[in-house]
């Protein structure tokens, strides 16, 4: 039987990253993957695949929609679904590919196969035609997640469809409903939108993105409807069905009334669900909660000292980048180090376009602390690299603490947001003032002077450019 100071069940971020670290520091390393490919839901299904096909859909939005003001003109443009499929299939699997070379770099032994908790120390490992057992001193959990749906709902991956079927669509369709208006359903939705579909987002509460700053929905709605998008706010689903070729959606608005919707294809996009199934976690003497996560410490252990968990599968906030931060700090806490992780500066972004990115506070949680704060913001079109690009929509927004200055939050609409963001994540790393980030010069013409005159107006209200 192989031994192994460190055995981790699941591939994705959270789980290749942390094997790395633990080869690096090392340990002899185990990566155990139930499928035939490495990367989990983020490179396969998710994070990957999603901004292959969303980039493929804005150069076609641009194609269509801006070339001709920029002096180039196109005739006969069409959109080609299947090679747009094509390309992101391939982005997928050199992605993937690219992960195997860094664990045959690092050492690390992969075994493709169901994984499962034979008891604390041992896990099972159910290949295709064969299975084993391995042994380790410790060990990962980071089996991720999978899409959530309510009932009512129940996707059949023909016409209901969950966001792995989304991402290889065989055609267009003409029009498509989309339950929830997070992250995953915008992101997707847009695809569609900007090749021609008709989008209907069915959301329950009374704004999209509802767990970010209300500021950004806002101004999110605005520019998805200038897209096309249709928003039935304050709705709850009651019923999904398949009508052979197409979809009926029943829900009820805040009146309590009735509303049917048709489509061709529902997408349904209401959040992911820790996946626990299949672990035999009795046999390690662990149970998951109600929520199907696995309850861990301030340290990602478990309630089995030598069995941790990470990523999507534990509490917080589902992100790609979340995982890895957690996967390097387990492996260096096992190491015999001391890391730390900031959650309240993990940042979060919806890949629309233009992107959305926060982090920090939100204006609403610290209404509710009771926090004294100031508010600074400027808007894109103001800039003169948003005008030379014609991407004039958006804006940054920072939050201060009115008596010290510290920048507490920041939340920004812009082109490469997702990029920009970055730059508030290290001012707040550490504890920067909005005078601090004011003071810094900016090259021009950029994005990034956005950010710039959001902490002049939140320093003294003195932006220059507006």
């Amino acid at each position: 039987m192989s031994t192994y100071d460190v055995a981790i069940i699941g591939s994705g971020p959270g789980g290749y990253v942390a094997a790395i670290r633990c080869a690096q520091l090392g340990m002899k390393t185990a990566l155990i993957e139930k499928y035939d490919t490495l990367g989990g839901t983020c490179l396969n299904v998710g994070c990957i695949p999603s901004k292959a096909l969303l980039d493929s859909s804005e150069h076609f939005h641009n194609a269509k929609h801006n070339f001709t003001e920029h002096g180039i003109n196109i005739t006969g443009l069409e959109a080609d679904i299947n090679q747009m499929i094509a390309r992101k299939a391939e982005v997928v699997s050199q992605t993937c590919n690219g992960i195997k070379f860094l664990m045959d770099k690092n050492n690390v032994t992969v075994y493709n196969g169901w994984g499962s908790f034979a008891s604390k120390n041992s896990i099972l490992i159910k290949g295709k035609d064969s299975e084993e057992t391995i042994e380790a001193k410790n060990i990962i959990i980071a089996t991720g997640s999978k899409p959530n749906f309510f009932p009512g709902m129940e996707p059949d991956k023909d016409r209901i469809i969950t966001s792995t079927e989304a991402l290889k669509m065989k055609e267009i369709p003409k029009r498509l409903l989309v339950i929830g208006g997070g992250v995953i359903g915008l992101e997707l939705g847009s695809v569609y939108a900007r090749l021609g579909s008709e989008v209907e987002v069915v959301e329950f509460a009374d704004s999209i993105i509802p767990t970010m700053d209300k500021t950004l929905g806002k101004e999110l709605t605005r520019v998805l409807k200038k897209e096309g998008f249709k928003f039935h706010m304050e709705h709850k689903v009651q019923s999904v069905v398949n009508t052979g070729k197409g979809v009926k959606l029943t829900a009820l608005n805040k009146k309590d009334q009735e509303v049917v919707l048709e489509a061709d294809y529902c997408l349904v996009a209401v959040g992911r669900k820790a996946y626990t199934a299949g672990l035999n976690l009795e046999n390690a003497g662990l149970t998951a909660n109600n929520r199907g996560q696995v309850e861990v410490n301030d340290h990602l252990q478990t309630s089995i000292p030598n069995i941790y968990a990470i990523g999507d599968v534990v509490r917080g906030a589902m992100l790609a980048h979340k995982a890895e931060e957690e996967g390097v700090y387990v492996a260096e806490l096992i190491a015999g180090q001391k890391p730390h992780i900031n959650y309240n500066l993990i940042p979060g972004v919806v890949y629309t376009w233009p992107e959305v990115a926060a982090v920090g506070k939100t204006e609403e949680e610290l209404k509710a602390a009771g926090v004294e704060y100031k508010v600074g913001s400027f808007p894109i079109k103001a800039l003169g690299r948003a005008r030379a690009s014609m991407d004039t929509q958006g804006l940054v927004k920072i939050l201060a603490d009115k008596n010290t200055d510290e920048v507490l939050g920041v939340h920004m609409i812009a082109p490469r947001a997702a990029d920009l963001i970055m730059e508030a994540v290290v001012a707040m790393e550490y504890r920067a003032s909005a005078e601090d980030i004011a003071r810094i010069c900016h090259p021009h013409p950029t994005y990034s002077e956005a950010i710039k005159e959001a902490a002049l107006d939140a320093t003294a209200a003195r932006a220059l450019h507006v």
